[in-house]
C-alpha cells in the first residue's frame, strides 16, 4: 500500500518517472518456468498478485512486458538443484514507468547471461533503455 501511494503522489506530479526493482512478484504463469511450483509461495499468490496488478491498474506500464512477450524470460534463478542449467527461472525484477516515462520507452531487456558466470548472483541484470 505505501508504493501504491507513493505511485498515485508521483503519478500527480505528470512527469516522468519509473519505480524499479526486485518486486519479488510473479505477475503472470508465463513469468515462471514452472508456475506450479510456486502456487503456495507469497511471490505467486493470488493476493500479491492483485497487489502488483492494482500497481498497473493506475496507469503504471510494465516496461519488459510492453516490449517483450511470451514465456520464458527471467531474472532470478535460485541456486538450488541446478536451476540455472535447466532455466527454471522466475521474473521478480520489474520497471514500473509513468504515462509520461513509458512514452520514452525503447527497449527493455534482461542480461541473463551474468548469471552464468563465476560466483554470480541469483538475480541478473534488467536494463531500460529510455529516449531521454
Amino acid at each position: 500500500d505505501r508504493i501504491k501511494a507513493r505511485a498515485e503522489a508521483l503519478m500527480l506530479l505528470e512527469e516522468p518517472f519509473l519505480m524499479a526493482g526486485d518486486y519479488n512478484i510473479i505477475p503472470q504463469p508465463e513469468d515462471a518456468k514452472r508456475p506450479e511450483a510456486w502456487a503456495d509461495d507469497a511471490l505467486f499468490r493470488p493476493d500479491s498478485r492483485a497487489a502488483f496488478r492494482r500497481l498497473l491498474n493506475l496507469g503504471l506500464t510494465e516496461a519488459f512486458r510492453a516490449c517483450h512477450q511470451g514465456a520464458g524470460h527471467y531474472s532470478f534463478w535460485d541456486y538450488q538443484a541446478g536451476a540455472w542449467n535447466r532455466n527454471d527461472g522466475i521474473r521478480i525484477d520489474h520497471f514500473l514507468l509513468s504515462n509520461q516515462c513509458a512514452d520514452l520507452l525503447k527497449d527493455c531487456w534482461i542480461e541473463s547471461d551474468v548469471r552464468g558466470r563465476e560466483k554470480p548472483s541469483d538475480h541478473v541484470p534488467v536494463w531500460v533503455d529510455l529516449d531521454a
